[in-house]
């Protein structure tokens, strides 16, 4: 392979100019250089904060696949996350085998590479400038070592840091554990993060409510909920150091409700269900307030699991508790009245939102009853709602679009639809896919597909 020559010049002492050229040197496997000149020894040009935006880049660069750019910056997945077991993608990868999950499509290679070429950067700091290391560019080192999979190099390097030494002290936190718990969790090594969590005393750190916290919700977003509830049973114990808070309770609540469906049974839905509003009762009971995001959840399962009783009692219970409900609130009753074909009483829920001033009613308020209108025939009323989605500021989607568009021409009646207004929503939907194809090559669509009028 060939190695290209080290960087020999003088580094810039300007903050982004240095990044820049480190970020350089790291993607082309250039190797760093070991002699500074006598000039750097009398100024610190790394701080943490450089050293810090230098290995947030090497994800962003390296271990990033070509589908994955462009992406949104989020932890949310459209599939339910599943537990990885890394030795499996390693063989599946030797055997040219497809590999699905956080891990599709990556480049070992480069993946490699950046963790190679990040520790040597990390010590490189340390031993040529004379840069004291400290919690948190350890943690982001350690973040590093997380988002390449490679478990044997993060808890060896753990290790190092936890010894101290000398020059330095200990710098893996309870902070820093905190944080790494919770990057294993999004990243499907729920495993791995419950291990983190037992051996934080093995790092002389204490866990805290944070760091609970941070693993039950791991736990409960594979499905784990028996280990969840076990974590959660030792901080509801009398006297524990941390006891459980109301962010506690409403991650279990919200799994809970969450991935009941999911189950396909009747019985462990109606269990799961079960569950989530027992521990709201038992949050009320040890004096617990719940806040909108708990009631949130406890709505949105209840209206998917066709309790719509005890769906409307919680909303209630809030008025009576002062705890103002919002979008999501009333969302959650929409999206049950459209499907079960009571639509009247989901344009009533609407009307009180912006009645109320609990919220802006955006695409997602309207499409469930846009798309129930038209299956029931009542296209007039849903041209209607469509008018008022876009006075708001909102373009529809365009399935909903379409399914408006053909219900007016089966009908026979496209002139309820303006001319103009046709006009803006198309260029609306337009300007939306090439915004998409934009951040994502990989997508293809035959713009003649759009409406012709």
């Amino acid at each position: 392979m060939f190695v290209a020559p080290p960087l020999r010049r003088r580094f810039s002492t300007q903050p982004n100019h240095l990044i820049s050229q480190v970020v350089g040197a790291i993607i082309q496997n250039r190797p760093f250089d070991t002699a500074p000149s006598p000039h750097h020894h009398h100024q610190r040009i790394w701080t943490s904060e450089t050293v810090i935006q230098v290995l947030r880049s090497i994800p962003l660069h390296l271990f990033q696949s070509t589908r994955s750019i462009g992406r949104q910056n989020t932890s949310r997945h459209r599939s339910p996350l599943k537990q990885r077991n890394l030795k499996q993608e390693t063989l599946k990868y030797q055997t040219g085998s497809l590999i699905l999950g956080p891990a599709a499509h990556r480049d070992p290679t480069r993946v490699n590479l950046g963790l190679e070429k990040a520790l040597e950067f990390y010590y490189w700091v340390e031993t040529h400038f004379d840069f004291q290391h400290n919690e948190l560019t350890c943690k982001e080192m350690a973040l590093v070592l997380v988002k390449g999979n490679r478990m044997n190099l993060f808890w060896d390097f753990l290790k190092n840091m936890s010894r101290g030494g000398d020059k330095r002290s200990n710098l893996v936190t309870t902070v820093t554990m905190t944080c790494l718990i919770k990057a294993l969790g999004d990243g499907g090594l729920v495993n791995e993060a419950l291990s983190a969590f037992y051996r934080m005393k093995q790092f002389h750190c204490k866990p805290d409510v944070f760091a609970y916290n941070n693993a039950i919700y791991a736990l409960c977003r594979v499905g784990f909920f028996k280990k969840a509830k076990f974590l959660f049973g030792q901080m509801d114990l009398p006297g524990f150091r941390c006891p459980p808070d109301v962010f506690t309770y409403t991650i279990l609540i919200s799994s809970y409700c969450r991935y009941a469906m999911e189950t396909g049974s009747r019985k462990a839905i109606r269990r799961r269900v079960w569950e989530a509003n027992h521990l709201f009762r038992l949050m009320l009971f040890k004096g617990f307030v719940p806040d909108v995001v708990t009631y949130n959840c406890l709505i949105n399962g209840c209206c998917k699991t066709n309790r719509i009783g005890r769906a409307l009692e919680l909303f209630d219970e809030m008025t009576k508790r002062e705890c103002v409900p919002n979008r999501v609130t009333y969302d959650s009753f929409i999206r049950y009245y459209s499907a079960v074909n009571e639509v009247d009483r989901a344009i009533e829920m609407l009307k009180m939102m912006r009645e109320k001033g609990h919220g802006v009613p955006s695409s997602s308020s309207y499409t469930p009853i846009i798309h129930s209108l038209c299956e029931v025939g009542r296209v007039g009323e849903a041209v209607d709602l469509m008018v008022e989605l876009v006075e708001g500021g909102s373009i529809p989607r365009e399935y909903t679009y379409e399914l408006v568009c053909n219900a007016l021409e089966r009908e026979g009646k496209m002139d309820l639809l303006d001319e103009n207004l046709r006009t803006h929503i198309e260029i609306g939907i337009e300007n939306r896919i090439r915004q998409v194809m934009k951040v994502k090559p990989t997508m293809r669509r035959d713009m003649s597909l759009l409406w012709d009028g």
